[in-house]
């Protein structure tokens, strides 16, 4: 054996110091304060750097068996990706109860007001894999985990309320038609392609929830500015056996804010993480993430007069009829310490429930309630995932189930099954066990409930409740995803469905897409309801924040900005709750008037505007001049510009307004000139309404 491996040298490397070895390898060795690397069986590590070879450029050697199980362990270290939702985040909080529905049901967690359990709440989006971008215009999964003293209780929604498919027979087709098409492996994360469209137009049940997915909806500026939806129709049930209709709502506190589509296209750009850092960093610095748990709760009474089939996972109860209650808080408070142990292993199911909440006949429910329990068992390598921490409830547990891939509880003892003669184990109970609420099935059929056939009536309310700049982004966005299908038919076939929603939209489509004439509409398998009230709720725009609070200022500065007017932007912004990020030429920093160095949070080639809600530019005489010349510089105003955001400047900053692009002809009131430390105020609390949409209207023609 050579002795050269031991022959080691002493070298600093900036303010460290490692040992290297004679063929150049760093090696960092154990000292008092850093424990011994060891195998996964406890074995001491003399050497991380070096496989054992056969001579120094030999082969490698088999009885290398720490090599073998660090590449091992490395080769084995990706689990399946979920088949959807794949890209997710999650977080750690709580939730609270703060009004008490008792009367309805039995489950502990909606009956003392004030109880407070632990939570874990994973977003995702649903098409991309784990690689995509994270604003890919889509659905947003919004899944719950309720820790409860009866059990997990798992409120598998989204951040839309209504779904594409009213049978979960159609799930796969579904998804196979949005996912990237088999032939080329392409387009990932997006919708705007022949076979999901041509599975829509073929579909009309997804009429409704094209228009959700066509709004800003899919789009959310952040997973905090989203609302989170059960979906379905559950059941509560009380302590007499009384079952009472129940859907759920997260309402956040925040308020509802989304981006748009060009604005979208050029974040994933920047920043494919966008939703992400968003969430991190609004926790990590203490701004927790807020929702009220609200319920519509209503009886048999009211199901059997409402317009549509409660059981249909395309429609939705408008808050007009009956509103939503808000009985509690949820509270993301903690980022998780792992992301692969935690986020990537959690397992939701929708069959998890406790006492007290049940289930209605929705075939989509029913089929997830199958689905979610088989995909779990295959992407988590066997039937323990329960086992995983994450997924473990956090209340005491009890059962005989045993053995089975990385089970880490096993029954003690001589018995594993029950009855046994022993008295020994767990054993079911009829008082406090959860019960299924008793239902008429009725007769074995393939069909659909006739009420099930409406498919466009709350597609039209949908689109109704809209305000102006919300109907055309919804026109312009089915424009630009027919744009990129090849098939001249299935433009014409989705156009024809549009036409029984409303005619303005769907000529509004037809003319974006060049139609020469316009298709007859879609036969109807029911006659359409033409005369829904629009609803309020529907509507982003509408339910808006009333602060800038959690939004993100952007504030370009240069050398010689003017440190008071500076002070006093930051000094507004903090008391708004507004977070405030520098940009500037160079990221070390620049030097304002009062001789101070500030450091900036972003160099300006690296920061377009997309990432900030607002812009405020303060950039001195020649910084402007400098930046002028920085085409990065005169996008990041034309696109705040084009994008509708408040731009406030300082009395320096003027120039680079031109040299965006934006003449004396198209200042508007969303664009404040500030002279003093006073005008900083005002400029806040414009920017609560988020967007100046009025320039939009005069900025976007085609």
């Amino acid at each position: 054996m050579s002795d050269t491996a031991d022959k080691r040298t002493t070298v600093t490397i900036g303010d460290q110091t490692f040992e290297r070895g004679p063929q150049g390898a760093t090696h960092q060795t154990a000292d008092g304060d850093t424990p011994t690397l060891t195998t996964q069986q406890g074995v001491p590590v003399a050497d991380d750097q070096n496989s054992l070879k056969a001579g120094p450029r030999g082969g490698t050697l088999l009885e290398d068996f720490h090599f073998r199980e660090k590449i091992f362990h490395f080769d084995h270290e990706r689990i399946p990706e979920r088949v959807v939702h794949a890209r997710g985040y999650g977080a750690h909080g709580f939730f609270e109860l703060t009004d008490s529905l008792s009367d309805y049901t039995t489950a502990s967690v909606l009956g003392k007001t004030g109880t407070r359990v632990p939570a874990f709440v994973r977003f995702s989006t649903v098409a991309g894999g784990k690689g995509s971008f994270d604003l890919a215009r889509d659905v947003r999964g919004f899944a719950v985990k309720l820790y409860t003293e009866e059990g997990n209780w798992d409120l598998v929604g989204n951040n839309m309320p209504v779904f594409f498919i009213q049978d979960a027979i159609k799930f796969p087709d579904m998804v196979h038609a949005v996912k990237e098409e088999p032939d080329r492996g392409f387009p990932q994360a997006q919708s705007a392609h022949d076979n999901f469209w041509d599975f829509a137009s073929l579909s009309p049940e997804t009429v409704h929830m094209l228009l959700w997915i066509m709004s800003d909806r899919a789009i959310p500026r952040s997973f905090r500015f989203m609302e989170g939806f059960g979906v379905h129709t559950f059941r509560l049930i009380n302590a007499e056996g009384k079952s009472t209709y129940v859907k759920f709502h997260w309402k956040p506190k925040q308020g509802l804010q989304s981006v748009v589509w060009n604005e979208a296209v050029k974040i994933n750009g920047a920043d494919p993480d966008f939703h992400r850092r968003d969430l991190w960093q609004a926790i990590e610095s203490g701004d927790y993430p807020e929702w009220e748990l609200g319920v519509q709760l209503f009886d048999d009474a009211f199901a059997d007069q409402f317009d549509f089939d409660i059981l249909d996972a395309t429609k939705l109860i408008p808050e007009e009829l009956i509103p939503v209650r808000r009985i509690g808080r949820l509270v993301l408070d903690r980022m998780v310490d792992n992301f692969f142990a935690e986020t990537e292993q959690v397992a939701f199911c929708t069959q998890n429930v406790v006492p007290g909440i049940g289930f209605t006949n929705d075939p989509l429910l029913q089929g997830r309630n199958f689905s979610y329990l088989d995909t779990q068992t295959k992407r988590l390598g066997g039937p323990n995932f329960t086992h995983i921490p994450i997924n473990a409830p956090k209340c005491p547990f009890h059962n005989f189930q045993q053995d089975g891939h990385a089970a880490m509880h096993n029954p003690k003892g001589r018995v594993n099954y029950e009855p046994n003669f022993w008295g020994a184990g767990p054993r079911e109970n009829p008082k406090t066990g959860y019960r299924h609420f008793p239902d008429d099935n009725g007769r074995t059929t393939r069909e659909r409930g006739e009420l099930f056939a409406d498919h466009y009536s709350q597609a039209r309310q949908f689109y109704i409740s809209q305000t102006k700049p919300e109907q055309t982004h919804i026109k312009n966005a089915f424009v630009f995803e027919l744009s990129k299908v090849e098939t001249p038919n299935i433009r014409s076939r989705v156009v024809a469905h549009l036409l029984n929603v409303d005619e303005t939209l769907a000529k509004g489509v037809a003319e974006g897409l060049g139609l020469k004439e316009l298709p007859a509409p879609a036969p109807a398998a029911r006659t359409p309801i033409t005369d829904l009230a629009a609803s309020t709720a529907l509507s982003i725009l509408k339910n808006g924040p009333d602060s800038f609070a959690g939004r993100k200022l952007g504030v370009v500065i240069t050398d010689g900005t003017d440190a008071a007017l500076l002070d006093a932007l930051q000094k507004a912004a903090k008391a708004e709750g507004t977070l405030i990020e520098l940009v500037a030429p160079v990221v070390g920093g620049v030097t304002l008037t009062d001789g101070k160095t500030v450091p900036a949070g972003q160099k300006i080639v690296g920061a377009p505007s997309v990432l900030y809600d607002a812009v405020v530019l303060l950039s001195s005489a020649e910084g402007t001049k400098l930046l002028s010349r920085e085409a990065t510089a005169r996008d990041f105003v034309a696109d705040a510009f084009a994008h509708a955001k408040f731009i406030a400047y300082g009395p320096d900053a003027a120039p680079l307004l031109a040299k965006g692009g934006i003449t004396p002809d198209e200042m508007d009131d969303g664009i404040i000139a500030i002279k003093n430390d006073g005008d900083f105020k005002p400029f806040i609390a414009t920017c609560r309404k988020l967007r100046f949409w009025d320039r939009e209207a005069k900025t976007h023609s085609v």
